[in-house]
């Protein structure tokens, strides 16, 4: 029977408790400062802005035209404090971690744009056994927006794509692999699509989708063991509806109680107004995306690799996507050398496949030698770019 999500008094929608976030045991520690001190003023700009804006008909009432402009002004530049509070806030969190060789901030047109390669410092694809066949190639310049003045909305967004991004530069997904969830389904456990479950993915929480991107899908491990800051409770990464993402525990290092964390796996927040978390049973991660995002038709995704202008080996349509073999390969490896080589080498039914590719003298591209399941064992070669 799949797991359901209830309705509680509060109106709602609650985890029961076989699906609940428990961390272990730990020592709770006192909440660390960030080191960009304008963060700091966060909580203030934003409780400020936020009862500007809900006062302004009242302020209207009774008052002059010149009181009028005035209460308008102090509104503008309490709503720009407040973004470039929450600006200072993204870039902390990428820098206190120690991304900042591979990851920007710029913050513009009211987003902070974080940008990288989605290819992250880590192990990778190693022990997946429900492969699709596809590899992770670096996405240059790959742009993840994320709000600077959040707004909690109504009905919880979903998207068959990323609705994140780690402070590490690499999306994050949903933990399922079934294409878009509907609103009803984030109620249930989709059992048969829990790409953990299903084991899809590799040590570190990810695996490389249709477009051959590295992406997460549960609790980036790997990822927080390189980060810097990793024992104080800290941002893990950003919804694009500008929440952040913390760990399994409450940013003072406390746990977070039976039945807190709503459909899409979050909670109110004192700072920020709202915070994702991630979480030991489904969904594990963000699901779903609590905030307005007014472009949302938009948000990024990487695309599918294109074939090389001029290759008549490459497939004209791009590189196709793989089929996960019935039920599962074995002794999956995924290994890289330092010319920037990669080969992903795994068995099926006792034969050896594999996917192979290097970076040619074109940026971007990549001659591949492939081996694989999807294509009846056929070696195909080509080139391709993003």
């Amino acid at each position: 029977m799949p797991h359901e999500f209830i309705v509680r008094h509060t109106g709602k929608l609650m985890r029961p408790h076989s699906l609940t976030s428990r961390g272990r045991p730990r020592i709770v520690k006192p909440i660390v400062a960030l080191t960009v001190a304008s963060v700091l003023m966060v909580p203030v700009f934003f409780h400020v802005a936020q009862s500007v804006a809900n006062d302004q008909p009242s302020l209207a009432k009774g008052q002059s035209g010149s009181e009028k402009s005035t209460s308008k002004a102090v509104a503008q530049r309490t709503a720009r404090s407040a973004a470039e509070a929450h600006c200072a806030a993204v870039k902390a969190s990428v820098q206190d971690a120690g991304f900042t060789d591979s990851v920007s901030v710029t913050c513009q047109d009211g987003k902070a744009l974080i940008t990288s390669d989605t290819y992250p410092d880590h192990e990778m694809m190693t022990g997946i056994v429900g492969t699709n066949e596809q590899v992770p190639v670096p996405a240059s310049h790959y742009t993840s927006p994320v709000m600077l003045e959040p707004t909690l909305g109504d009905t919880p967004q979903t998207r068959d794509a990323a609705l994140g991004v780690a402070v590490n530069g690499v999306p994050i997904y949903d933990y399922t692999g079934g294409g878009e969830m509907s609103p009803g389904d984030l109620s249930v456990y989709q059992a048969s699509n829990d790409t953990l479950a299903t084991q899809q993915l590799d040590a570190c929480g990810g695996h490389a989708g249709r477009g051959d991107d590295y992406h997460y899908h549960v609790k980036p491990v790997c990822m927080m063991d390189k980060m810097k800051n990793a024992g104080d409770n800290p941002i893990i990464g950003w919804a694009f509806d500008g929440y952040p993402i913390y760990g399994d525990d409450n940013p003072d290092g406390s746990h977070i109680a039976m039945d807190v964390l709503d459909v899409c796996n979050g909670q109110p927040d004192d700072t920020f107004g709202y915070r994702y978390h991630t979480s030991e049973q489904a969904p594990y991660i963000i699901q779903c995306l609590m905030g307005e995002v007014p472009e949302a038709k938009d948000l990024p995704r990487v695309p599918p690799l294109k074939a090389a202008s001029g290759d008549t080996q490459a497939d004209s349509r791009g590189r196709p996507a793989g089929t996960p073999p019935q039920g599962g390969v074995e002794d999956l490896v995924f290994t890289q050398q330092a010319d920037g080589s990669r080969s992903m080498d795994y068995t099926y039914h006792g034969e050896a496949y594999y996917i192979r590719y290097t970076p040619t003298d074109t940026p971007n591209c990549y001659d591949f030698e492939t081996r694989t399941v999807t294509d009846g064992g056929d070696v195909k070669t080509g080139e391709y770019c993003r």
